[in-house]
């Protein structure tokens, strides 16, 4: 047995951290079941998932059939970010139905501003799209697309558009094309078929969700904490509970304008150098909103958002 080996983080519960240690092509990965030393509670650091560590194997095989394994050291961290509680993100995917729910465009703008805020960039997808019309799809698409995010919309029983190539591949093969060579937060509110997502991308999932879940005695079905999941060499896909709620905190309104792509184009044609394009006279984004040039519901959930900030309210 070796006498250190590295891996990575993909599940803490009740002070276990699960860790996949990724094997050559001839054999496959092994997932140990460790602790972490003492030294990191001295040192106030907590293991995270998603993190890279180093581990001692301490034992072939517990009674649960993972083998035992103590954390002796956590690999310099290029990020980590608190919500979800991850670590070494590459990007984001975050999931929003098409219908059933309408979109919360409101609710998906605060999310994409958490996640540049943080450096991180996001992939969009829009599901059940074979639910909605032609016309309200690409409405959705364009909307971000013009505001540079990459996008692409599915049904997880069917095949995926994806706009940018316009054409027709297999689903999962085109959201793995996103994935491949990252660490990757899966997001999404409840309803809006993340966890079909979620099985489409690693059909192991389920059983390992559910292996995990009977030994702490919780649900299968429901995803309580962030679980990280091997896809293949290099790709890991975290996924996380469905959120309902976002808050902006720590920002100035006028910090907000940065955060919306489109307005850039613009800005720079406003009377006032200084223009937050929200009552100013002179306003060239507002303008460009009467004029059809920027999305009508973009410009009027970045008014609620600077609203919201002014107050003070969170």
């Amino acid at each position: 047995m070796k006498d250190t080996l590295k891996g990575k983080i993909i599940k803490g519960v009740g002070g276990f951290y699960y860790v996949n240690v990724e094997a050559d092509e001839s054999k496959k990965d092994i997932i140990y079941e460790c602790r972490a030393k003492g030294i990191f509670r001295k040192n106030k650091e907590k293991p995270l998932p998603g993190d890279d560590v180093e581990l001692k194997p301490l034992s072939e095989m517990l009674p649960d059939g993972y083998p035992e394994g103590s954390i002796i050291k956590i690999l310099e961290r290029k990020n980590s970010i608190i919500r979800p509680q991850v670590a070494n993100i590459d990007q984001a995917m975050v999931v929003f139905a098409c219908v059933y729910p309408e979109p919360n465009l409101n609710l998906l703008d605060r999310f994409l501003i958490n996640m540049e805020r943080q450096s991180i960039p996001t992939v969009i997808v829009f599901n059940k799209n074979d639910l909605v019309g032609a016309d309200k799809l690409k409405e959705l698409t364009d909307t971000y697309e013009n505001s540079g995010y990459k996008v692409l919309s599915i049904n997880t029983i069917g095949n995926l558009t994806n706009f940018l190539k316009f054409g027709i591949e297999d689903t999962r093969e085109i959201l793995l094309k996103e994935l491949r060579g990252k660490t990757t937060v899966l997001a999404g509110p409840s309803g809006v078929g993340k966890s079909s997502v979620m099985k489409l991308l690693s059909p192991q999932s389920e059983v390992e969700t559910g292996t995990l879940s009977e030994k702490i005695g919780r649900g299968k079905n429901t995803t309580r904490h962030t679980e990280l999941f091997y896809l293949e060499k290099e790709t890991y896909l975290l996924d996380t509970p469905g959120f309902s709620t976002i808050y902006i905190q720590g920002m100035q309104p006028e910090e907000l304008r940065d955060y919306y792509n489109e307005f850039l184009e613009y800005s720079s044609e406003c009377k006032f150098n200084t223009c937050r394009h929200v009552s100013e006279p002179g306003c060239a984004v507002k303008r460009a909103v009467e004029e059809g040039k920027i999305n009508r519901t973009r410009y009027e959930n970045y008014l609620q958002l600077f609203s919201e900030l002014k107050s003070g309210k969170y």
